[in-house]
């Protein structure tokens, strides 16, 4: 998959193209769905797949308070979209300049000029353009113009749900990994390296592995059932989010204990990866370490059964 940082680095000669303009935060159901049949007519139409997007995430240079957290941090939505099968990404750096783009210009320079569109596939909600000025109506309208067709694809609903980048930052601001991860279409996950803990788990409780600073969206504190990815290999794993009220709210970390672990050598540089399945508990305050061992106990009993039920399920679960 080619990866465009600037509109500048695409060829002069790149195209013709099918193409799908988003923020894609997430990669979802949705987002494949369009991602798929993008990549199947492409190849049809002997044309180029591509995937535009924004570099930081529009939200955050329009909306700077708002305080917006990503499902997918950029390098891991690339990921994602090269796992479509996706011919390239265009990773377009968003600044005040480009949000004061006029939908016709965007059209024209990206689409038209640089791009050489013939189909351009986005969902019934998508704006584009200063102010988002710009609809699916206007964008057909451009279209035929510049001599692109639009298909337009209505909204996707499973299980009552819509499933957008909205929604499913929702369920997991709320703990519910499970719905969240239907409408990925996989577990929800976040990557980071190797920290540093307190040595409270290998002291008092569990050993467990610390996640670095992550700055990204978290599910709010408590403990879950997850896999954690350490380099290349892969365990269950219990994970604690929060600020460990037992040892006085010590400060806020991410950690795993880890079902079947080996020793391994693990490094700052070590990357790590935790997908979240299921929610167990909030995170308590214990009256004692010993009463909080006793409940790390059940807590991984738990797990325990979880994956002896979905692996007879042949579920597959997140790494």
């Amino acid at each position: 998959m080619q990866i465009f940082r600037t509109l500048e680095s695409i060829p002069a000669d790149f195209g013709p193209s099918l193409v799908s303009v988003g923020n894609f935060d997430g990669v979802h159901r949705a987002h494949v769905r369009v991602l798929n049949d993008i990549v199947t007519r492409a190849k049809q139409r002997g044309a180029h797949s591509v995937a535009v997007t924004f570099e930081p995430h529009p939200m955050r240079i329009l909306r700077p308070d708002a305080g917006l957290r990503l499902l997918t941090p950029t390098p891991e939505k690339v990921r994602l979209l090269e796992r479509t099968g996706i011919d390239a990404v265009v990773l377009i750096p968003f600044t005040r300049d480009l949000s004061l783009m006029s939908p016709r210009e965007f059209v024209q320079l990206i689409l038209c000029e640089r791009l050489r569109a013939l189909e351009v596939h986005e969902g019934y909600n998508f704006r584009f353009g200063h102010k988002a000025a710009g609809d699916v109506t206007l964008l057909t309208e451009l279209g035929a113009e510049c001599g692109f067709e639009v298909i337009k694809y209505p909204e996707l609903r499973l299980r009552g749900e819509s499933v957008s980048s909205t929604r499913i930052r929702e369920l997991i601001q709320a703990g519910d990994m499970r719905r969240a991860r239907f409408l990925l279409g996989r577990p929800f996950s976040i990557q980071s390296t190797a920290g540093r803990g307190r040595g409270y788990g290998s002291k008092y409780t569990v050993p467990t592995i610390n996640l670095s600073q992550y700055d990204e969206l978290v599910p709010p504190d408590g403990v879950y059932i997850t896999q954690t990815r350490v380099g290349e290999e892969c365990f269950d794993s219990v994970t604690n989010v929060g600020n460990r009220p037992t040892f006085g709210n010590d400060s806020f970390a991410i950690e795993s204990h880890l079902l079947d672990f080996h020793p391994l050598e693990i490094t700052p540089e070590t990357e790590i990866e935790i997908s979240f399945l299921s929610r167990v508990r909030d995170e308590i305050k214990f009256s004692s370490v010993e009463k909080l061992r006793e409940q790390i106990q059940r807590d991984v009993a738990k797990a325990q059964r979880y994956f002896g039920l979905m692996r007879r399920r042949t579920l597959t679960a997140g790494c």
